[in-house]
């Protein structure tokens, strides 16, 4: 029997992978393993839905699922190691697991913020056990501080205030999702929070933490010199690819400075032969010539794909790939179509103290829509963003 497609990591972009594999007709070995004891789960309802209390299940498969596919699932087995040449990995109990082709989709781990002292109440969200402890602990909290405004940290501050609980966002850049959509529009984002009545700083960030005799926290001292009370603290400024068990491999990586991650083509092919890349862990090829990672839900499914259809002998697809993302911020979805950039020149093209909508471009050409609390608007302009189309026309058509 010849050795299995192996897949190291069981999250969306994991699953995604191994599904196509057998949509795509491969009756091989399938093995699929999570470092978790909890089968593959979705991620965005944790900052929003299930840590609110308002669902349970996160699943994204039954059991009968991988049963019915024959997609054999180990879940608690963590990867330590990778021999290109022996075509094998290594598990933390010292087996080895031999692959005919393997696909790296171990995602990402929280930032921590380096220098703070250890405290009870403090807390990052990425896994599902995160989640779950932020939730038991949101049902006897008074006051939250949340250190970063990026889309994870400002989907909480909608969860916990939408709890009862007031929040202190602290953010060292001018406004929230200022790295990612631009301090205008970031500044519309702070407006919404603000409404909300959300204690938002920007330009600072924290000192240190204080907490009482017990060694829960109580606090925090901002960078300005000013203090804040807080009984919940949750550390939301980024995260790094999980690579750590490539070292030796020789499979290239991207550096620190370009956001690390695994170098990979247009397809996920890696620099070594017969080991892919997928999902946010990923710094894939794209047509600009340069390689980036890109943390977005509905990109993992559209990799997965690519990946599948090359790793299979496959014609690639010749469609336009038009990147989305999306964040759900109180009553309010954020929507982007295409790939803003905060250097990008912005329009906005209607406001009304809520809701918005916005085109980024480029040399006078759209890059991107977003829109928050405008679906319509946004969709309807897909097909805009598959050819160079000028803003001007744009803001032309809508008179």
């Amino acid at each position: 029997m010849s050795a299995p497609i192996v897949i190291v990591g069981a999250g969306l972009a994991g699953l995604r992978t191994a599904e196509e594999l057998r949509r795509a007709g491969y009756e091989g070995q399938v093995l699929l393993l999570g470092d978790e004891s909890r089968p593959p789960y979705d991620r965005p309802p944790l900052s929003k839905q299930f840590v609110r209390g308002e669902t349970d299940d996160t699943t994204l498969r039954p059991p009968e699922f991988f049963t019915d596919k024959n997609i054999e699932l180990r879940l608690g087995t963590a990867v330590t190691g990778v021999d290109t040449g022996a075509h094998t990995v290594t598990l933390a109990d010292g087996d080895t697991i031999a692959y005919d082709q393997l696909i790296i989709a171990t995602g990402l781990r929280p930032r921590r913020l380096p220098g703070l002292p250890e405290m009870t109440g403090v807390h990052v969200l990425r896994a599902h056990e995160d989640a779950e402890t932020l939730r038991t602990e949101l049902d006897g909290a008074d006051r939250a501080l949340i250190i970063g405004a990026g889309f994870i940290g400002c989907e909480l501050a909608a969860s916990f205030r939408a709890a009862g609980v007031e929040v202190t966002l602290v953010e060292p850049q001018p406004t929230p999702l200022a790295s990612v959509l631009g301090a205008q529009i970031g500044e519309l984002v702070a407006r919404m929070h603000r409404d909300e009545g959300v204690d938002l700083r920007c330009g600072v960030g924290v000192d240190t933490l204080r907490a009482d005799d017990s060694g829960q926290v109580r606090g925090a001292l901002l960078t300005d010199g000013t203090d804040v009370s807080a009984d919940l603290v949750v550390i939301g400024v980024g995260s790094v690819p999980v690579t750590d068990w490539l070292a030796g491999s020789g499979i290239e990586l991207a550096d620190r400075a370009a956001g690390g991650g695994v170098l990979a083509d247009d397809a996920g092919r890696t620099s070594a032969a017969d080991v892919w890349a997928v999902g946010d862990v990923a710094a894939w090829q794209y047509d600009t010539g340069v390689r980036k990672r890109v943390e977005h839900w509905t990109s993992a499914g559209e990799q997965a794909k690519l990946l599948v259809t090359a790793l299979l002998g496959g014609a690639a697809p010749t469609m336009a790939r038009v990147p989305y993302f999306w964040s759900d911020q109180y009553d309010v979805k954020i929507q982007a179509l295409g790939t803003p950039a905060p250097t990008d020149d912005i329009t906005v093209v209607t406001d009304d103290g809520r809701k918005f909508l916005a085109y980024y471009s480029r040399d006078g050409i759209l890059t991107a829509v977003l829109g928050a609390g405008m679906t319509p608007q946004v969709m309807k302009l897909r097909a805009k963003l598959t050819t160079p189309t000028p803003v001007a026309d744009l803001l032309a058509a809508a008179g």
